[in-house]
């Protein structure tokens, strides 16, 4: 049974996310995605975690389902910001393998501060600490540090992060068996790293649309959907297949630089700077290229012999707003023509796949149907983000279509 997860989101109540999200509307557009398993996200929080035993019912394998059968586990993020020679902050996923584990996270959270503030609660204990409070209330419960070398918040970040995954979670990193990649890294970088550890991908949403839902995902090869089934192949590797990812240079924290001087520059111009931005003379906000460059132990392109299938494309909407030229990606245009393929071939991951040229040029434009067929291929040219702003497909001018005045002139 391959199954597309995405098990990094959030609910309406984190901070910085869309006030519309909600259980129906990740299930609706996680099925348009080609998603087949969810984390219930943000759990932890009374309002949201209400709402999931409202609409979901839990079977005896640890899975809920909503009222369509629509699969999800029971997940969360919290964020730990806390002194250990220096300040530092880090974000972790966190699983429970039941409702009646879930409830027993949140009492032992409680006692550590607030729930109902954030869906993305902030706690003041360490790594190690969180880690052995989770583990004794059940060793199913499995911590993965999140977007592990973005520049605020990652295991790995230039901001306030760790080395090493021993220096951050000390005599409790026998309990840590994955890591998960983020937006502005991918796997080829993290091997790198010789961690020892398994790479997972998740979207990180902030909402349900299907640009930001499922743009990064991991791929799991299992028997049977259950959550022991799940955690084992993140433990071992058996029976995790792979990733599906964006290309690094998409993510907002791939190069140095500051967005608010309009600057960028790799790791090499960083060291030629020392760091410090030409036009403001302050320090740069250092981005995963550089802190690869900084950790590595290995040269770039060394492959593990236990390394996992990556596959790397950027969204449908983005590469739909590239040909059109259009920068709104919820714009009637790049709707209609999404619809459109998701009304002929099923859902997203298939388009950008499985479906083959001649195919999609019978319901699109010529040129739209080769850039799907570039981005699969990873031919895409991407202008990399940094400290915020996100990357974005450039595209030679012959290969996009001025805006037409509707479908029927393709």
């Amino acid at each position: 049974m391959e199954i597309f997860s995405d098990l990094q989101l959030h609910s309406r109540y984190s901070r910085a996310c869309s006030n519309a999200i909600t259980l129906d509307k990740l299930e609706e557009y996680a099925k348009i995605k080609g998603l087949n398993i969810l984390s219930t996200a943000d759990f932890q929080h009374p309002k949201w975690n209400k709402e999931i035993k409202e609409n979901l019912k839990e079977d005896e394998k640890g899975i809920l389902f909503s009222r369509t059968k629509f699969p999800f586990i029971w997940g969360t993020e919290i964020s730990l910001m806390y002194s250990d020679n220096g300040r530092r902050a880090v974000h972790l996923l966190v699983f429970a393998p039941n409702g009646d584990v879930a409830d027993q996270v949140i009492e032992a959270l409680s006692k550590r501060g607030r729930l109902d503030y954030d869906g993305r609660p902030i706690f003041g204990m360490s790594c190690p600490e969180f880690v052995e409070i989770m583990k004794e209330i059940d060793d199913k419960i499995e911590i993965i540090p999140a977007h592990c070398l973005t520049s605020f918040f990652g295991l790995y970040g230039s901001k306030s992060g760790f080395d090493s995954l021993k220096e951050c979670f000390k005599d409790q990193v026998k309990n840590i068996y994955a890591i998960e990649s983020g937006m502005s890294a991918d796997p080829q970088m993290l091997f790198r790293l010789k961690e020892n550890v398994n790479i997972v991908s998740f979207s990180d949403s902030h909402s349900y649309w299907p640009w930001r839902l499922g743009r990064e995902a991991t791929i799991f090869d299992v028997k049977e959907l259950k959550y022991d089934n799940i955690i084992k192949a993140i433990r071992t590797g058996n029976g995790l297949k792979g990733t599906l990812e964006v290309f690094p240079e998409y993510g907002k924290y791939h190069l140095d630089g500051h967005r608010a001087c309009n600057f960028c520059c790799d790791y090499k111009e960083s060291l030629k700077l020392k760091k410090i931005c030409p036009k403001c003379n302050k320090e740069l906000t250092i981005g995963v290229e550089y802190r690869i460059e900084e950790l590595a132990k290995e040269k770039k392109g060394y492959k593990p012999e236990n390394a996992k299938d990556v596959i790397e494309v950027v969204p449908l909407h983005e590469v739909i707003s590239s040909v059109y030229d259009i920068k709104q990606l919820h714009s009637k245009k790049i709707w209609e023509i999404y619809n459109l393929l998701i009304k002929s071939f099923k859902d997203e991951f298939n388009i950008l796949l499985n479906v083959k040229e001649e195919e999609l040029r019978k319901v699109i434009h010529e040129k739209l149907a080769k850039v799907i067929i570039m981005n699969r291929e990873g031919k895409l040219k991407i202008k990399a983000g940094f400290d915020g702003v996100y990357g974005e497909v450039v595209l030679n001018p012959l290969l996009k279509v001025k805006t037409q005045k509707n479908l029927g002139e393709f």
